[in-house]
Order: structure tokens, then C-alpha cells, then sequence
């Protein structure tokens, strides 16, 4: 009898054990989270031999569903390279997500824009790249400072390079020196 019994657990245990593959997948998968995560993320788009583009992330998440979508956290870096292939700007913030697809970036939280031969910075919280015209704008508040003065406004348009802008509003008092002959 009790040799029997122990029979009926075991194979009650063996033929009770067989789970789906939905049944594991709603057990383990979690809806919503990344189909990749990518430690020190690093991209160099190129164009006839010289980088155009390089982007840097600590922590890369890439989404297949419902869209192609690939953020960057705990910091971002995006370096530009003019036609020779010479570093121009550079643009960080803490966080950003980019459509491959649609060629386009926002980043935001401390987001930073510099433009190396000018030495100017643009600040501001969030703003976005569009890869496809090589623009960057936004509407929120920015700053930018350059080595002789600083400028406020709300909004701004600019090249991926930096080297040349257009305030949306622009704020504050400007001080303009008189041309000596």
C-alpha cells in the first residue's frame, strides 16, 4: 500500500510540472520593461570616413513595442563633427530618448549644448535634435553664455553645431558697445 502511494505522488509530481511557454512568459515577463539594457552604450554615425555623430550613455534602454524607442538614463552625451570630421559641439543632459527611425532625440534635466571654437554654452531643462535637418530647439527657459556676456529667453533655435541661434522671446537687458572707427 504504501509502496503504491508512493508511486501515485510521484508521478501526480512529474505529470503536474508542465507549464506552458505563456505560462512562463507571464510569470517572468513584465510588461512594459526594455527588450534590451545596454551598460556604457556608445554610437558613431558616419558619413564618407568622418564621424558626424557620437552618442555616449551609461544605461541604454531599447524598446521593439509598441514603438521603436531607445532611452538613455543616468546621463547622455551627444558629440558633433563638422563635414571634416572635427569635434564642433557637444550636447549632455541626464536623460534622452531618441526614434532611430524618425531621426529624432529629446533630452532633459541639465541639458547642456556647447559649441568648442566660440566657447559658448546654451542651458536649459529639455530640448529636442531633429537628425534629419540637423536642428535643435525648444520652448522652455534658456541661458546662453558666452565669454563676453549672458543671454535669457524663452525658447531658442539653433544648429546641431551652435554657431549661430535665434531666441524665441528673448528676455532681459542687452548692453551693445559703440563700434570705435
Amino acid at each position: 500500500m504504501i509502496k503504491c502511494f508512493k508511486i501515485f505522488i510521484l508521478s501526480f509530481l512529474m505529470f503536474s510540472c508542465e507549464n506552458s511557454m505563456n505560462d512562463i512568459q507571464r510569470v517572468t515577463f513584465k510588461e512594459g520593461s526594455p527588450d534590451e539594457v545596454i551598460k556604457d552604450f556608445h554610437i558613431t554615425f558616419v558619413d564618407s570616413g568622418y564621424s558626424k555623430v557620437d552618442i555616449y550613455s551609461k544605461i541604454t534602454e531599447v524598446y521593439h513595442k509598441p514603438i521603436s524607442l531607445t532611452k538613455f538614463k543616468d546621463s547622455v552625451r551627444v558629440n558633433f563633427f563638422s563635414y571634416e570630421g572635427v569635434l564642433v559641439s557637444t550636447l549632455s543632459a541626464h536623460y534622452g530618448q531618441i526614434s532611430f527611425s524618425e531621426g529624432k532625440m529629446f533630452v532633459r534635466d541639465s541639458v547642456r549644448l556647447y559649441n568648442l571654437k566660440k566657447k559658448q554654452t546654451l542651458e536649459t531643462e529639455s530640448l529636442y535634435w531633429n537628425q534629419k535637418d540637423s536642428s535643435i530647439y525648444t520652448n522652455s527657459s534658456v541661458i546662453v553664455k558666452t565669454p563676453k556676456a549672458y543671454f535669457y529667453g524663452e525658447g531658442i533655435k539653433t544648429n546641431q553645431e551652435f554657431s549661430s541661434y535665434t531666441f524665441i522671446k528673448p528676455k532681459g537687458t542687452f548692453k551693445i558697445n559703440k563700434l570705435e572707427d
